[in-house]
């Protein structure tokens, strides 16, 4: 699968490798993953920062959880919104975070996601 916009006449850096590759992080799959279970997932951040806050994931560190998101929203397989809150609200570990938004799968990412599940993680 490529993310590559207009062809690959070189590398766009979005991909992972031009042509028909898409490589993922373990961190990257386990989101993916978790999207297609919940549509949606609770993301916060700080007024100061731009980095989405996932803090739901007892595996993955806020850290990793962060960089995981960014680099799928990169790819175009996830998106970031924080002008759309989930309405069942946010538990109190994201009390400390003003901004409250959400993260769901791109139609690319449910593409992405349904190779993973059809032909397995290589």
């Amino acid at each position: 699968m490529s993310n590559c916009k207009g062809g690959c006449g070189g590398c766009c850096g979005n991909c992972g490798g031009c042509g028909s590759t898409l490589v993922l992080t373990a961190e990257e799959i386990s989101m993916l993953q978790l999207l297609g279970q919940i549509p949606f997932l609770p993301v916060a951040r700080s007024a100061a920062s731009v980095e989405p806050v996932y803090l739901e994931d007892g595996e993955l560190s806020w850290e990793q959880s962060s960089q995981a998101l960014q680099r799928l929203e990169k790819r175009g397989l996830v998106s970031i919104s924080f002008d759309q809150p989930l309405k069942g609200g946010y538990g109190p570990q994201y009390d400390a975070y003003p901004i409250k938004g959400s993260v769901g799968l791109t139609i690319l990412g449910q593409q992405a996601l349904d190779l993973l599940e059809i032909q397995g993680i290589e």
